[in-house]
């Protein structure tokens, strides 16, 4: 019912379909993305390094390449007796795609099978290097007083030596089997480590949420693994893979000096001191392609490193 000019009162609320009021209009046009999990903005970040995205490719070629290659193409790089008929030094042929090596093994296989034992003992004694250190640094930090400053003296004790002088004393006194490889590498590698996270542990823990959690009756080490280790975690895994680097440096160090893995099993830094002295002799096969890869793998997993230091980043995480 339309009383003189006037609408009736449903008109209202219920205008023409014609007329909109802006700021509805302008509210409909507004879309807001739902907010990124967490996981997926760090993805994102590690996405936007296109050099460790290549190394994580190239780092899992080479990977792939060590442990299956044996499987399909079979080269016996166990058994001296077995290569009294391939000739010694032999230049790359059909047969050797990268020759012979001074004992008569084929090169190509001898540096594969070489990577599983230098992958697997620098990735096992870097482990044990972070986990050492993430736990003394930890503790170091968070306790302070008297007991960060003895456990800091000791470490500081442990610093003033030369890493690879310390190797080379161990190994020369205790033999160097595999598993004591391991061992020595991964117990005298985590002194720096140790100081990086105890650093970050001063910071977190005279934080709010740390001393609130203190304050209502917390131990400390409840706080330690609800608080300090959750948010040490970027620079734990960052330290880590730098760890793992530094292992497989320490390893073929150890190998280039004669005190690397025995034969029949070997690593790099063993091939490597095999092959440096017959360099001279012209035989470049047995030096520069081990060189590349080895070279190949550092620098790849120093790329991942930096890669894993910027995901934890919250302000890339938040562009």
């Amino acid at each position: 019912m339309v009383i003189g000019d006037h609408q009736p009162f449903e008109a209202f609320n219920n205008p023409p379909s014609g007329l909109v009021d802006p700021a509805e209009n302008d509210t409909a046009k507004i879309s807001v993305p739902p907010p990124r999990s967490q996981w997926r903005q760090m993805a994102s970040v590690f996405a936007q390094n296109k050099m460790a995205v290549a190394s994580v490719i190239i780092l899992i070629i080479i990977a792939l390449a060590c442990f299956l290659t044996p499987y399909f193409w079979h080269t016996n790089q166990q058994s001296l007796l077995d290569q009294f008929n391939n000739l010694e030094n032999a230049p790359p042929s059909w047969a050797h795609p990268l020759g012979t090596d001074v004992n008569g093994f084929d090169e190509l296989g001898r540096i594969l099978y070489a990577g599983r034992y230098s992958l697997t003992l620098g990735l096992i004694a870097g482990l044990i290097t972070i986990l050492v250190g993430t736990v003394y640094g930890m503790i170091s930090g968070f306790y302070g007083g008297i007991v960060d400053g003895i456990m800091m003296r000791f470490l500081d004790a442990f610093l003033s030596i030369p890493s690879l002088f310390l190797l080379i004393a161990l190994v020369a006194v205790f033999g160097r089997s595999t598993i004591f490889l391991i061992t020595v590498i991964g117990l005298t590698g985590w002194f720096g480590n140790a100081r990086i996270v105890r650093g970050d542990a001063l910071a977190i823990r005279d934080l709010e949420y740390s001393q609130a959690a203190i304050a209502m009756g917390a131990s400390k080490l409840h706080v330690i693994r609800r608080h300090v280790f959750p948010n040490s975690m970027g620079i734990i895994v960052t330290v880590g893979t730098f760890a793992v680097a530094d292992a497989i440096l320490l390893l073929s160090a150890l190998g280039f000096i004669g005190l690397g893995i025995q034969l029949p099993a070997t690593d790099w830094g063993t091939m490597l001191n095999a092959g440096v002295g017959d360099l001279i002799n012209g035989f470049w096969w047995e030096v520069y392609p081990v060189t590349a890869i080895f070279i190949l793998v550092i620098v790849c997993i120093n790329y991942v490193g930096d890669a894993m230091r910027d995901i934890f980043e919250v302000r890339l995480r938040q562009r």
